[in-house]
């Protein structure tokens, strides 16, 4: 059955872990959190389709498995953290897949990460529908509000 297209899809290069793609993602979450354990970390290093046939995993959920697709795990049900799991069996840091699922370097995904993450410019909307202008402005202006609510109630507390 294929899933059910939601607004927060036109959010580029982002899976969102919703519950149906939680239900979708069951057999591969259960895969990576098995590799918890040493001896099947073990099993699975050893033949890794093998030990793949265990779980109710789709054959492109298997396939992203073996090429060690990150990306496509996540859109297929995957989730960020028990993926890494899979990272981690094989001797990857989550800065590693971090850096190979947005197509650039350590360093580079490090130093962007420090410098303050993705720009908002051109990472709204696929579609075109959310303008990053709008969306940056709004969120200034929502914060702007945020913050006065917050000294305000901190005044009150004072005084």
């Amino acid at each position: 059955m294929a899933r059910k297209q939601q607004e927060y899809d036109d959010i580029p290069g982002t899976f969102v872990f919703d519950a149906e793609r939680s239900r979708q993602g069951y057999g591969i979450n259960m895969f990576c959190m098995s590799l918890m354990k040493e001896a099947n970390r073990k099993a699975f290093k050893a033949n890794e389709a093998g030990y793949l046939k265990q779980f109710k995993l789709t054959p492109a959920q298997t396939e992203a498995v073996l090429k060690r697709d990150y990306n496509r795990m996540l859109e297929l049900g995957g989730n960020i953290y028990f993926t890494a799991k899979l990272g981690a069996t094989d001797g990857h840091s989550f800065r590693h897949l971090a850096a190979v699922m947005t197509g650039s370097s350590q360093d580079d995904y490090a130093a962007m990460m420090l410098a303050g993450g993705r720009s908002a410019e051109g990472n709204r909307s696929k579609s075109g529908r959310f303008k990053p202008s709008v969306l940056v402005a709004g969120a200034k202006a929502t914060a702007g509000r945020s913050k006065s609510k917050t000294r305000s109630k901190s005044r009150s507390k004072r005084g």
